[in-house]
């Protein structure tokens, strides 16, 4: 078969049915499909418009009525804007998100009127740091809510050619083998009719209680849950206190005064500024009663409290529960059915990791899908999804889950932890004593502050990122990998070692014409790029000899004097870590997946070598 281009390609996959991207329905009522999506959140809207944008097209359902009501997931990261840019989304998300400035600090206070304990600077917007987060990448951190981001996303793939239905729910698939087509059945909720898709592929999208991970059986790997916490989203004018207290996260403590065991305390997170906000109230520790529904009175009192101001009108436009979980799918694929976002990682919001989870899986996933489907790689390649994304996933859950049992420390030097009321009251007294112990607790108290910063200044967990896979070639590696730095969390490493994100580098043009581009912008695109330097015009005829025998997109560039795009700053000759003469190989998802150090001889059979070990092709 010929690819779109007219390149070169594989034979169709399998020998199995091929359908066209346009979905059809058959005489006896099944529609046939190659991509079914089940779920339209974060993880499933961002698949299909990553599948789009390689020139597929599907089926889209959700059991809802309509996008996310409710403003779950809301830091969206570099590392997720990265993707989105990928596919010509940035622009809308920062049109359309509360900007970083915004986002300036998170605070630590008695109530929004009242008195405030402690601050930090956020996501970027901490001065000595600014300089590690303009390296790492061209995007920066915004506040998107899940119900502004999942629009962009559906519009997006709609524009695109797929079709969406709301209110349908998946009732269950059957397939005859692994790899076999599938066949789902679906119910419109609306008029309560069933009907058949028959699909290639099937996408588990469908959040936290997966039917289709049900009924693959895949293990769940669980830890001890860490409670109960309530998202109360509320209209309340706050305007007023933010000029000098600017900051989308606010935690509330009240150790001096009583509370309902389900409002212990509270995270007042940002919304719209300044007037829609919700209030995440968590139970205080060891709180059992999973069933407690407080009613809207005793809502609206404990939010009143937090904000301090009994002349603030404050509205409750919606109320859910939910459990703190640590959970994690011990594998995210089986044959031809993936599964991505809370389907398969579970975790509480601190970091501000999941919608950006969410959409780095479907980054990952949707590139290879669309190579197997044009016949590029072979089915090897499907199985590097799970084997790159489920380490991710596990170690977002571990550092979410320890985001949250970190903030211990604040509570206990705030005097929260004790059951005793006037224990309590003692305690945050001391806080204001010139004595040993006031002393002692402010210090403490600072520390524990600082130490958040691995949750408001993670831009390392964010951004290390690390693929290890049959689709990155290491044969060629004379050394292991760098030690992780000191601080992961906090660090990011920047690297071209295989399995790596590409190096953030500006590049500009040698004339003024020309706007700078950031290196990453040379990948990506639904390509694989080949990056040299000077004395590597061997690499470029390897990048030509690549497309001819493989029938793969390679784009490849030069950067440094008198190049393609010149290296002004120094910066991509600081972190390219080969030589001018040697090169980079990056895959569609901007993943470093090869290099050489210098020149060689055989240039253009080393690139089709990894290409072919990357895609499956080995003979």
């Amino acid at each position: 078969m010929a690819t779109t281009n007219g390149e070169k390609a594989l034979p169709t996959t399998g020998g199995q049915t091929t359908f066209s991207n346009d979905s059809r329905t058959k005489e006896n009522g099944l529609i046939e499909t190659t991509y079914l999506i089940v779920g339209t959140g974060p993880a499933g809207s961002a698949l299909a418009s990553f599948l789009a944008s390689h020139g597929n097209t599907g089926i889209m359902i959700s059991t809802a009525p309509g996008t996310a009501k409710e403003p779950r997931a809301h830091i969206t990261n570099p590392a997720a804007i990265e993707c989105l840019r990928d596919i010509g989304l940035q622009d809308e998300v920062y049109h359309n998100a509360t900007p970083q400035s915004h986002m300036q600090h998170t605070r630590w206070c008695h109530d929004m009127a009242g008195d405030e304990y402690a601050r930090i600077h956020s996501w970027g917007n901490q001065p000595e740091r600014r300089g590690e987060y303009d390296a790492a990448s061209p995007c920066y951190h915004v506040d998107l809510p899940q119900t502004l981001l999942e629009p962009i996303l559906v519009k997006n793939a709609i524009n695109k050619g797929w079709k969406v239905r709301f209110d349908t729910t998946f009732v269950e698939f059957s397939r005859d083998s692994p790899e076999g087509m599938i066949t789902s059945t679906l119910t419109d909720n609306l008029t309560n009719h069933t009907y058949r898709v028959r699909s290639k592929y099937l996408f588990g999208c469908d959040g936290a209680r997966s039917k289709i991970i049900q009924q693959l059986d895949i293990p769940l790997v669980k830890e001890p849950g860490q409670g109960l916490a309530f998202n109360v989203l509320v209209d309340a004018d706050l305007e007023k206190y933010m000029p000098n207290r600017t900051g989308n996260l606010h935690w509330v403590m009240q150790p001096d005064k009583p509370h309902p065991p389900w409002g212990w305390t509270c995270i007042l997170r940002m919304v719209k500024s300044w007037h829609e906000w919700m209030f995440i109230f968590f139970a205080e520790p060891g709180f059992s009663d999973f069933k407690i529904r407080p009613s809207h009175d005793e809502y609206l009192k404990r939010v009143k409290e937090f904000i301090g101001d009994d002349g603030v009108e404050a509205k409750i436009l919606d109320v859910s529960k939910w459990y703190i979980n640590e959970i994690v799918a011990e594998r995210y694929s089986d044959g031809n059915i993936f599964c991505l976002g809370d389907a398969v990682h579970r975790h509480p919001p601190l970091n501000g990791l999941g919608s950006n989870t969410c959409v780095q899986d479907a980054f990952n996933l949707a590139w290879k899908v669309s190579y197997v489907e044009k016949g590029l790689a072979s089915l090897q390649l499907l199985e590097s999804y799970s084997a790159e994304r489920q380490p991710i996933g596990e170690g977002v859950i571990r550092r979410a889950n320890q985001g949250l049992r970190d903030h211990a420390g604040v509570w206990d030097a705030l005097g929260m932890m004790n059951p005793d009321l006037e224990v309590r009251k003692k305690e945050f007294a001391e806080l204001k004593e010139a004595t040993e112990a006031g002393r002692e607790r402010r210090q403490r108290l600072r520390e524990q502050i600082d130490y958040t910063a691995h949750e408001f200044g993670g831009i390392g967990v964010e951004m290390n990122q690390r693929y290890d896979s049959s689709a990155v070639y290491l044969k060629d590696e004379k050394e292991a990998r760098r030690a992780p730095p000191e601080d992961p969390v906090l660090q990011y490493q920047i690297s071209t070692y295989p399995g790596s994100r590409l190096p953030h580098a500006w590049l500009n043009k040698r004339t003024p014409n020309n706007p700078p581009i950031s290196s990453i912008d040379l990948a990506g695109h639904g390509a694989f790029c080949l990056i040299t330097g000077i004395g590597g015009e061997a690499w470029l005829q390897a990048a030509s000899y690549a497309r001819e025998v493989l029938g793969v997109e390679v784009r490849a560039f030069g950067i440094g004097w008198g190049l393609e795009w010149e290296d002004v700053y120094g910066d991509w000759a600081r972190r390219r870590e080969v030589g001018e003469g040697g090169c980079v190989v990056v895959r569609p998802d901007r993943t470093v997946c090869w290099r050489s150090i210098g020149a060689r001889e055989d240039a253009g059979e080393a690139v089709v070598r990894v290409l072919k070990g990357v895609l499956g092709r080995e003979e």
